[in-house]
C-alpha cells in the first residue's frame, strides 16, 4: 500500500511505541508518520523544481499536523517524530538514518543566516548523523554536525559540533557523557558563573571608583580582583573538565537565539 520508505516508518513506530497498538492506527492517528510522509510529497515537488507549490504543500502539511518540514530538508530512513507539534525543520537540514525527534524540537539556522537573501543557497541548518535523538524542546542551530547516536536533552541549546555517542545537555549545550563516560562532575550552570563573574567585577570597579574620589591607594586585593575571579573560575573541581571559555560571553553567546 505505501512505499518500502514509510512502511518501514509504520515498523519502527509499532516497534519503539507502547502506545501502538496496530499499524492502521499508525496510519490514521500519527501526525509524525503524516508529516513525513507529506515531505515525501513535498520533496519530489521542490526537486522538480516548482519550489512555490512544494512550499504549499509542505504548508499544508504543517497546518494538518503542527509540524514544519521544508521541502528541502533531507530525511533519513525509519525517522521517527514522536507526538511531533511545534517541530520546525529547517531547509537544509540533513537527518540520518534512525533519528528519533520529540515535540517541540528545532532543527533551525544560526546567527550566519541574518544575512538573509545572502545566504540563500548556503547550508545554513544541522546535520543530524544515525541514531541521534533529540529529546523535547531542544534547538539545535546553524551548520553544525550531531555526530552519531548522539543525544540531545530536552530543553537543551546546541550551538556547536557534538561527537558521537555523547549526551548533551543544558543552555548552551554541554557534552556531559562521552562513550559511557561521565565528562563533567556536574551539570554546569552557565547563568550563575556568568552572574557571578560580573557581580565580582562591578564590585571592583565601585572600590576603583571610591578610591579614586576619596584618594586613597586602590587595595591590592582589589587590584587583582580580575585576575583572582578569572583563575578561580578557570580552575576545575575535582573530577571535572577544564574549560577555559568566558562563562559571560559563554552566557551571552546562547542566550540571545
Amino acid at each position: 500500500m505505501f512505499s518500502p520508505y514509510l512502511e518501514e516508518i509504520i515498523s519502527t513506530f509499532m516497534e519503539v511505541d507502547p502506545a501502538a497498538r496496530s499499524r492502521f492506527e499508525v496510519v490514521l492517528c500519527y501526525p509524525g508518520f503524516h508529516a513525513v510522509a507529506i515531505h515525501r510529497l513535498s520533496s519530489k515537488i521542490w526537486k522538480q523544481k516548482h519550489l512555490t507549490m512544494a512550499r504549499f504543500v509542505s504548508h499544508l502539511g504543517r497546518m494538518f499536523t503542527g509540524i514544519e518540514i521544508h521541502p528541502g530538508a533531507t530525511l533519513g530512513r525509519r525517522f521517527i517524530i514522536d507526538h511531533g507539534m511545534g517541530v520546525v525543520i529547517g531547509e537544509t537540514a540533513v537527518i540520518g538514518d534512525d533519528c528519533f525527534i520529540y515535540q517541540g524540537v528545532t532543527l533551525g539556522a544560526g546567527a550566519e543566516a541574518r544575512g538573509g537573501g545572502e545566504t540563500r543557497g548556503l547550508k545554513r541548518h544541522p546535520t543530524l548523523g544515525n541514531g541521534v535523538v533529540v529529546g523535547t524542546g531542544a534547538v539545535i542551530q546553524g551548520d553544525i554536525l550531531v555526530e552519531d547516536n548522539a543525544t540531545v536533552a530536552s530543553g537543551s541549546i546546541v550551538l556547536k559540533n557534538v561527537p558521537a555517542n555523547s549526551i548533551v545537555v543544558g543552555v548552551p549545550g554541554r557534552v556531559i557523557y562521552r562513550d559511557g563516560k561521565k565528562v563533567d562532575s556536574k551539570i554546569p550552570d552557565i547563568e550563575a558563573e556568568a552572574i557571578k563573574r560580573l557581580k565580582n567585577r562591578l564590585d571592583a570597579l565601585e572600590e576603583e571608583v571610591v578610591a579614586l574620589r576619596t584618594g586613597e591607594p586602590l587595595k591590592e586585593a582589589s587590584v587583582n580582583s580580575k585576575d583572582d575571579d578569572k583563575s578561580k573560575s578557570e580552575s576545575p573541581e575535582d573530577g571535572a573538565s577544564r574549560d577555559d571559555s568566558d562563562p559571560v560571553d559563554v552566557f551571552l553567546q546562547g542566550a540571545g537565539i
